[in-house]
Protein backbone atom coordinates (compact mmCIF):
# COMPACT_ATOMS: atom_id res chain seq x y z
CA UNK A 1 0.00 0.00 0.00
CA UNK A 2 1.35 3.62 -1.04
CA UNK A 3 1.67 5.58 2.39
CA UNK A 4 2.04 9.27 0.88
CA UNK A 5 -0.98 10.82 -0.20
CA UNK A 6 -0.98 11.71 -4.08
CA UNK A 7 -1.80 14.78 -5.44
CA UNK A 8 -5.04 15.71 -7.54
CA UNK A 9 -2.88 15.11 -11.16
CA UNK A 10 -1.40 11.77 -9.42
CA UNK A 11 -4.32 9.71 -8.39
CA UNK A 12 -5.76 10.80 -12.02
CA UNK A 13 -2.87 9.13 -13.30
CA UNK A 14 -3.07 6.39 -11.13
CA UNK A 15 -6.51 5.98 -12.28
CA UNK A 16 -5.99 6.46 -15.80
CA UNK A 17 -3.22 3.93 -15.29
CA UNK A 18 -5.46 1.17 -14.06
CA UNK A 19 -7.50 1.60 -17.45
CA UNK A 20 -5.11 1.28 -19.81
CA UNK A 21 -3.95 -1.66 -17.79
CA UNK A 22 -6.83 -3.75 -17.49
CA UNK A 23 -9.70 -2.18 -19.16
CA UNK A 24 -11.88 -4.81 -21.79
CA UNK A 25 -10.44 -3.10 -24.65
CA UNK A 26 -7.63 -5.47 -24.79
CA UNK A 27 -10.17 -8.64 -23.99
CA UNK A 28 -9.28 -11.22 -27.07
CA UNK A 29 -13.70 -11.26 -27.04
CA UNK A 30 -13.60 -7.81 -28.11
CA UNK A 31 -10.66 -7.74 -30.28
CA UNK A 32 -12.46 -10.36 -31.96
CA UNK A 33 -16.16 -7.86 -32.30
CA UNK A 34 -13.67 -5.51 -33.40
CA UNK A 35 -12.11 -7.18 -36.30
CA UNK A 36 -15.26 -9.27 -37.71
CA UNK A 37 -14.12 -12.58 -36.47
CA UNK A 38 -17.04 -13.83 -34.75
CA UNK A 39 -20.28 -15.34 -35.65
CA UNK A 40 -23.94 -14.31 -35.64
CA UNK A 41 -24.52 -16.16 -33.08
CA UNK A 42 -21.23 -15.06 -31.05
CA UNK A 43 -22.63 -11.95 -31.17
CA UNK A 44 -26.05 -12.91 -29.89
CA UNK A 45 -24.23 -14.61 -27.19
CA UNK A 46 -22.80 -11.07 -26.63
CA UNK A 47 -25.59 -9.17 -26.94
CA UNK A 48 -27.75 -11.10 -24.73
CA UNK A 49 -25.73 -11.47 -21.64
CA UNK A 50 -24.49 -7.45 -21.85
CA UNK A 51 -28.37 -6.83 -21.73
CA UNK A 52 -28.16 -8.00 -17.85
CA UNK A 53 -25.13 -5.96 -17.34
CA UNK A 54 -27.05 -2.89 -18.75
CA UNK A 55 -30.77 -3.86 -16.84
CA UNK A 56 -28.61 -3.71 -13.50
CA UNK A 57 -26.42 -0.31 -14.23
CA UNK A 58 -30.12 1.79 -12.87
CA UNK A 59 -31.07 -0.25 -9.84
CA UNK A 60 -26.99 0.01 -9.29
CA UNK A 61 -27.16 3.46 -9.70
CA UNK A 62 -30.27 3.89 -7.81
CA UNK A 63 -28.82 3.09 -4.66
CA UNK A 64 -25.86 5.18 -5.13
CA UNK A 65 -28.14 8.08 -5.51
CA UNK A 66 -29.60 7.44 -2.14
CA UNK A 67 -26.96 7.63 -0.27
CA UNK A 68 -25.60 11.16 -1.67
CA UNK A 69 -25.51 13.94 0.83
CA UNK A 70 -26.81 17.31 -1.21
CA UNK A 71 -29.97 17.39 -3.65
CA UNK A 72 -27.31 18.78 -5.87
CA UNK A 73 -25.19 15.30 -6.15
CA UNK A 74 -28.25 13.65 -6.27
CA UNK A 75 -29.85 15.39 -9.53
CA UNK A 76 -26.09 14.69 -10.97
CA UNK A 77 -26.48 10.96 -10.21
CA UNK A 78 -30.58 10.63 -11.15
CA UNK A 79 -29.63 11.86 -14.96
CA UNK A 80 -27.64 8.61 -15.10
CA UNK A 81 -30.26 6.66 -14.47
CA UNK A 82 -32.81 8.35 -16.98
CA UNK A 83 -30.17 7.84 -19.63
CA UNK A 84 -30.85 4.49 -19.29
CA UNK A 85 -34.46 3.96 -18.37
CA UNK A 86 -35.37 6.81 -20.44
CA UNK A 87 -37.60 9.66 -18.96
CA UNK A 88 -40.93 8.79 -20.38
CA UNK A 89 -40.78 10.73 -23.46
CA UNK A 90 -37.34 9.19 -24.97
CA UNK A 91 -36.33 5.60 -24.89
CA UNK A 92 -33.14 5.32 -23.11
CA UNK A 93 -30.25 2.95 -23.20
CA UNK A 94 -32.21 -0.16 -22.01
CA UNK A 95 -34.49 -0.19 -24.69
CA UNK A 96 -31.45 1.25 -27.29
CA UNK A 97 -29.64 -2.27 -25.93
CA UNK A 98 -33.46 -4.43 -26.89
CA UNK A 99 -33.48 -2.96 -30.81
CA UNK A 100 -29.33 -3.72 -30.61
CA UNK A 101 -30.45 -7.14 -29.56
CA UNK A 102 -33.78 -7.57 -31.96
CA UNK A 103 -31.33 -6.26 -34.93
CA UNK A 104 -29.18 -9.56 -34.50
CA UNK A 105 -32.10 -11.77 -34.31
CA UNK A 106 -32.95 -12.36 -30.56
CA UNK A 107 -36.23 -12.36 -29.22
CA UNK A 108 -36.99 -9.24 -27.06
CA UNK A 109 -38.73 -11.21 -23.84
CA UNK A 110 -35.95 -14.08 -24.20
CA UNK A 111 -33.31 -11.10 -23.63
CA UNK A 112 -35.53 -9.39 -20.82
CA UNK A 113 -35.81 -12.34 -18.94
CA UNK A 114 -32.15 -13.16 -18.40
CA UNK A 115 -33.09 -16.86 -18.67
CA UNK A 116 -30.21 -17.94 -20.77
CA UNK A 117 -27.09 -15.40 -19.87
CA UNK A 118 -24.13 -17.16 -18.51
CA UNK A 119 -23.22 -17.94 -14.77
CA UNK A 120 -20.36 -15.62 -15.26
CA UNK A 121 -22.24 -12.68 -16.33
CA UNK A 122 -24.92 -13.48 -13.87
CA UNK A 123 -22.19 -13.63 -10.42
CA UNK A 124 -20.17 -10.47 -12.06
CA UNK A 125 -23.04 -7.91 -12.17
CA UNK A 126 -24.47 -9.05 -9.55
CA UNK A 127 -20.89 -8.40 -7.46
CA UNK A 128 -21.09 -4.65 -9.07
CA UNK A 129 -24.56 -4.20 -8.14
CA UNK A 130 -23.62 -5.43 -4.35
CA UNK A 131 -20.25 -3.87 -4.82
CA UNK A 132 -21.98 0.00 -5.11
CA UNK A 133 -24.67 -0.95 -2.68
CA UNK A 134 -22.50 -2.24 -0.03
CA UNK A 135 -19.04 -0.36 -0.18
CA UNK A 136 -18.18 3.31 1.01
CA UNK A 137 -19.86 5.94 -1.43
CA UNK A 138 -16.10 6.99 -2.16
CA UNK A 139 -15.58 3.35 -3.67
CA UNK A 140 -19.25 3.28 -4.91
CA UNK A 141 -18.52 6.29 -6.92
CA UNK A 142 -14.68 5.56 -8.38
CA UNK A 143 -16.06 1.68 -9.21
CA UNK A 144 -18.10 3.76 -12.19
CA UNK A 145 -14.72 5.34 -13.31
CA UNK A 146 -14.34 3.13 -16.05
CA UNK A 147 -16.49 5.64 -17.85
CA UNK A 148 -13.27 7.38 -18.30
CA UNK A 149 -12.20 4.82 -20.91
CA UNK A 150 -15.05 3.68 -23.07
CA UNK A 151 -15.32 6.77 -25.50
CA UNK A 152 -12.50 4.40 -27.10
CA UNK A 153 -14.02 1.02 -27.10
CA UNK A 154 -17.75 2.13 -28.09
CA UNK A 155 -15.77 4.05 -31.51
CA UNK A 156 -13.66 0.69 -32.14
CA UNK A 157 -16.82 -1.43 -31.78
CA UNK A 158 -19.11 0.70 -33.79
CA UNK A 159 -16.40 1.19 -36.52
CA UNK A 160 -15.32 -2.38 -36.35
CA UNK A 161 -18.76 -3.86 -36.21
CA UNK A 162 -20.01 -1.75 -39.06
CA UNK A 163 -17.30 -2.48 -41.33
CA UNK A 164 -16.98 -6.76 -41.05
CA UNK A 165 -20.96 -7.77 -40.39
CA UNK A 166 -23.39 -6.91 -43.44
CA UNK A 167 -26.44 -7.55 -40.66
CA UNK A 168 -25.03 -4.78 -38.26
CA UNK A 169 -26.60 -1.00 -39.23
CA UNK A 170 -26.12 2.07 -38.06
CA UNK A 171 -29.65 1.42 -36.43
CA UNK A 172 -28.81 -1.56 -34.68
CA UNK A 173 -26.00 0.27 -32.85
CA UNK A 174 -27.98 3.52 -31.75
CA UNK A 175 -27.56 2.81 -28.20
CA UNK A 176 -24.25 3.85 -28.39
CA UNK A 177 -24.49 7.19 -29.98
CA UNK A 178 -25.43 8.89 -27.10
CA UNK A 179 -23.33 7.38 -24.63
CA UNK A 180 -20.54 9.25 -26.76
CA UNK A 181 -21.46 12.51 -24.74
CA UNK A 182 -22.94 11.34 -21.99
CA UNK A 183 -19.80 8.51 -20.33
CA UNK A 184 -17.86 12.10 -20.65
CA UNK A 185 -20.11 13.73 -18.62
CA UNK A 186 -20.69 11.44 -16.39
CA UNK A 187 -16.83 10.43 -15.70
CA UNK A 188 -15.83 14.29 -15.66
CA UNK A 189 -18.08 14.53 -12.42
CA UNK A 190 -17.42 11.11 -10.87
CA UNK A 191 -13.55 11.73 -11.88
CA UNK A 192 -13.54 15.60 -9.95
CA UNK A 193 -15.75 13.84 -6.61
CA UNK A 194 -13.03 11.31 -6.31
CA UNK A 195 -10.27 13.47 -6.62
CA UNK A 196 -12.02 15.74 -3.97
CA UNK A 197 -13.07 13.10 -1.21
CA UNK A 198 -9.88 11.16 -1.83
CA UNK A 199 -8.10 12.94 0.77
CA UNK A 200 -6.06 10.41 2.21
CA UNK A 201 -3.83 7.81 1.24
CA UNK A 202 -6.21 5.01 2.66
CA UNK A 203 -9.13 6.50 0.89
CA UNK A 204 -6.88 7.22 -2.67
CA UNK A 205 -5.92 3.18 -2.15
CA UNK A 206 -9.99 2.30 -1.88
CA UNK A 207 -10.51 4.31 -5.12
CA UNK A 208 -7.64 2.93 -6.53
CA UNK A 209 -9.21 -1.15 -6.00
CA UNK A 210 -13.00 0.12 -6.41
CA UNK A 211 -12.04 1.43 -9.77
CA UNK A 212 -9.78 -2.12 -10.64
CA UNK A 213 -12.81 -4.32 -9.29
CA UNK A 214 -14.90 -2.84 -11.90
CA UNK A 215 -12.43 -3.60 -14.78
CA UNK A 216 -12.46 -7.18 -13.09
CA UNK A 217 -16.25 -7.27 -13.49
CA UNK A 218 -16.61 -6.34 -17.31
CA UNK A 219 -13.34 -8.34 -18.21
CA UNK A 220 -15.23 -11.54 -16.28
CA UNK A 221 -18.23 -11.11 -18.11
CA UNK A 222 -16.02 -11.13 -21.49
CA UNK A 223 -14.24 -14.27 -20.13
CA UNK A 224 -17.48 -16.18 -19.67
CA UNK A 225 -18.17 -15.34 -23.28
CA UNK A 226 -14.80 -16.68 -24.82
CA UNK A 227 -14.84 -19.79 -22.69
CA UNK A 228 -19.11 -20.55 -23.90
CA UNK A 229 -18.33 -19.30 -27.17
CA UNK A 230 -15.29 -19.30 -28.79
CA UNK A 231 -12.73 -21.59 -26.84
CA UNK A 232 -13.16 -24.56 -25.73
CA UNK A 233 -16.56 -23.63 -26.65
CA UNK A 234 -18.27 -25.35 -23.08
CA UNK A 235 -21.64 -23.74 -23.20
CA UNK A 236 -22.99 -24.38 -19.21
CA UNK A 237 -26.39 -25.88 -19.12
CA UNK A 238 -29.36 -23.50 -19.49
CA UNK A 239 -27.58 -20.85 -21.40
CA UNK A 240 -28.21 -19.56 -24.51
CA UNK A 241 -27.65 -21.93 -27.61
CA UNK A 242 -27.09 -20.21 -31.20
CA UNK A 243 -28.73 -21.84 -33.91
CA UNK A 244 -26.05 -23.97 -35.99
CA UNK A 245 -26.84 -21.31 -39.09
CA UNK A 246 -26.01 -18.17 -37.22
Amino acid sequence: MNDAVRTSDELEAALRAIGAERYHIHHPFHRLLHDGKLTRGQIQAWALNRYYYQASIPAKDATLMARLPTAQERREWRRRIEDHDGDGSSPGGIERWLKLAEGVGLDRGVVESAALILPETRFAVDAYVHFVRDRTLLEAVASSLTELFSPTIIAERVSGMLAHYDFITEDTLAYFTPRLTQAPQDSDWALAYVKAHADTAEKQEAALAALRFKCDVLWCQLDGLYFAYVAPGMIPPGAFVPEASA
